[in-house]
């Protein structure tokens, strides 16, 4: 039986080697988020909100031109937690 993410960890790399992560509640929502809001502005320099699971109301706000590669990761409440 397969095992069901609880949520998904998002690693964005941006150009000049930032990184942040977003987490989403199911990969759904970033399937949704991914199509509707990032892919249709994916060469724009303009900015965009990107959502976070941290407080309530907060955003990233990115560039997605400046976007080079994004990882998902599922979270299992099994998980160990890890620092980098």
């Amino acid at each position: 039986m397969a095992r069901t993410a609880n949520e998904y960890a998002v690693h964005i790399l941006f150009e000049g080697g930032l990184k942040e992560e977003i987490r989403f509640l199911s990969i759904k929502d970033f399937q949704k988020w991914y199509q509707e809001k990032f892919m249709p502005k994916i060469d724009s320099n303009a900015m965009m909100t990107i959502p976070t699971q941290g407080t309530e109301g907060e955003y990233l706000l990115a560039r997605p031109a400046k976007i080079m590669a994004m990882r998902v990761e599922p979270i299992f409440s099994s998980s160990v937690e890890r620092f980098y």
